[in-house]
């Protein structure tokens, strides 16, 4: 019994719209709140201080560093609408600490996915995960400097993975 109610091809995960270029943060916390903030702006998540302490006790659970300098805080929410990705890439300069071993995040996304969907919550995680691990998917996004292309990135990494 599949979960994944939405087909992946058709839904956007990201929009040019929840990417910031050039972010200056001052803590992972702001970080989520900027890119929840940009979800929220897009209808995806009704309630945005709701969203934020859901990822925030998430975060107190776990690190979400990964290597590579990059930072993946997520939640599972009945705030969220549908499964959604928004995406930082740091000002030079200005990276944030995300708990991984091998020194501070310049890339940051968060994933917002609908409380029901556990399944498709695990899916998109571990396939952006999985692309993140590329040395060239994370410098493709580091050197963009476009939010169309940054948006085109991560909305390829998951269809095809599903093809």
């Amino acid at each position: 019994m599949s979960e994944l109610s939405l087909d992946l091809h058709n839904a956007e995960l990201t929009t040019p719209d929840m990417v910031i270029l050039e972010m200056v943060a001052a803590s992972r916390q702001d970080a989520s709140a900027q890119l929840a903030a940009r979800m929220h702006a897009g209808g995806r998540i009704s309630d945005l201080d709701a969203f934020l302490d859901q990822v925030s006790s998430r975060e107190h659970q776990m690190a979400t560093g990964l290597p590579g300098g990059v930072g993946l805080p997520h939640a599972r929410s009945e705030y969220v609408n549908r499964t959604s990705i928004a995406v930082g890439v740091a000002k030079y300069g200005h990276s944030l600490d995300f708990g991984a071993m091998d020194g501070p995040a310049t890339l940051v996304l968060l994933m917002a996915t609908p409380a029901q969907s556990f399944s498709e919550h695990l899916e998109v995680l571990a396939t952006i995960a999985r692309s993140l691990f590329k040395e060239n998917f994370r410098e493709s996004l580091r050197r963009a400097h476009d939010a169309e292309v940054i948006a085109e990135l991560i909305n390829s990494s998951l269809v095809f993975h599903n093809h």
